[in-house]
């Protein structure tokens, strides 16, 4: 089919869900997109920050095409062993101690909301079951996870909401410690809000946490669906905020572009768990459960987390030359690793629209947000190929 077919059988066939990109994608590999006239982009944003490693990263391929044949699904009756050496090396990375493996970040965070619940009611015997969470977070969209996240655009028309979220302004230390009642069970929070705009906890925001945490034995969930797995520059974005969250939440890249989830939690919480009092028909199987394993392999020996950073910081460095050569276009670069924000002082759909045409796939978020979440392989000669292109849209746009 070529593009203009794939288009009308789209809106024909599938629930317009998505206002999607005037791309259709034929292929992929490494980090360029190809359409169905062979034209070639760079690709900027990875799938929403799930193709960490690249498209059709070699070993990948072969390790599920390897896992196809051995095993694909049996469920979770069973024990599997792809599953638990995922879960051993996963764990390894935090200060956490059993994870429950699901099929998207929504789930993750649904799984976190029903925990938090099951733990205070079961464990603690006390009536807490709110969740406090910040303007301008995204955590799912699941009628919990909608509820719980900070933005009204995407809750509109879903009424009544489930109950039991309190939402407050993000970075307003007042407002959170206003929030908090007898009946606070956890906060959730990302350190870095990706759909939000690429915004940061402040050290501020992060010592309240951790008081209200020590002082009034709050839970924290950590949301790293976006911002985990090297993506900020450190292998979970809470590393560099000093946070000691007492759940993680993750999703996105954890199985190189296969649908995974994951909740992993203390082994106190983890009791509040049972045989049937939560579950997953396809959560950890062997396939997904085999790609994520090697995906971390593959972190590790080529040393992405690293080389996340240190492009990064370059990349960061560059776009700040661009900010003070357009003042009146720039109003901020901000992220960390490679998830950077480049807010625009205006509506950035021109120059989003301009980026594609010139062959760079990036994403526009709060109406003025370049924001960018490149595969952590990406060549610094590419990020300099987008900046070029930026620096060229950007001069030919005057500001009144």
């Amino acid at each position: 089919m070529d593009q203009s077919s794939i288009e009308s059988k789209t809106e024909k066939f599938l629930c317009p869900t998505y206002a999607r990109y005037p791309l259709a994608v034929q292929s992929a590999r490494g980090c360029r997109l190809y359409d169905f006239e062979g034209r070639e982009y760079i690709d900027l944003l990875a799938g929403i920050s799930v193709c960490n490693l690249g498209h059709s990263h070699p070993e990948i391929v072969a390790c599920i095409g390897k896992q196809a044949e051995k095993l694909i699904h049996v469920s979770n009756l069973f024990y599997q062993e792809e599953q638990v050496l995922l879960a051993e090396k996963l764990l390894s990375t935090c200060r956490l101690d059993k994870a429950f493996f699901c099929n998207s970040g929504a789930e993750a965070n649904e799984a976190a909301i029903k925990l938090t619940r099951r733990y205070m009611n079961k464990v603690r015997n006390e009536y807490r079951f709110e969740l406090i969470t910040f303007s301008g977070s995204f955590h799912g969209r699941t009628l919990a996870t909608l509820s719980a996240t900070g933005q009204e655009k995407i809750k509109e028309g879903f009424e009544p909401l489930p109950q039991g979220f309190k939402n407050v302004p993000f970075n307003d230390v007042k407002a959170l410690e206003d929030a908090v009642n007898g009946h606070t069970a956890a906060i959730m929070t990302e350190c870095i809000q990706g759909e939000g705009g690429i915004r940061t906890l402040s050290p501020e925001l992060v010592s309240k946490i951790s008081q209200l945490q020590e002082e009034r034995k709050i839970l924290l969930i950590v949301d790293e669906i976006q911002t985990g797995l090297g993506r900020t520059g450190t292998f979970w974005a809470h590393e560099q905020f000093g946070l000691k969250p007492d759940m993680i939440t993750s999703s996105k890249a954890l199985a190189a572009g296969l649908p995974m989830g994951a909740l992993l939690v203390s082994e106190e919480l983890a009791h509040a768990f049972g045989p049937g009092s939560h579950g997953t028909t396809f959560g950890g199987g062997a396939l997904a459960s085999a790609a994520g394993l090697k995906a971390l392999e593959i972190m590790e020996r080529n040393n992405l987390v690293r080389q996340s950073r240190e492009t990064g910081i370059w990349a960061g460095n560059l776009f700040e030359e661009l900010a003070d050569k357009y003042p009146d276009h720039i109003r901020e670069v901000r992220g960390s690793g490679l998830m950077i924000g480049i807010e625009l002082a205006f509506p950035g759909q021109e120059v989003w629209k301009s980026l594609l045409e010139q062959g760079f796939v990036l994403n526009l978020t709060q109406d003025k947000v370049l924001r960018l979440l490149p595969p952590l392989i990406i060549s610094m000669q590419d990020i300099k190929a987008f900046a070029q292109a930026l620096d060229t849209t950007l001069s030919r746009i005057r500001i009144y």
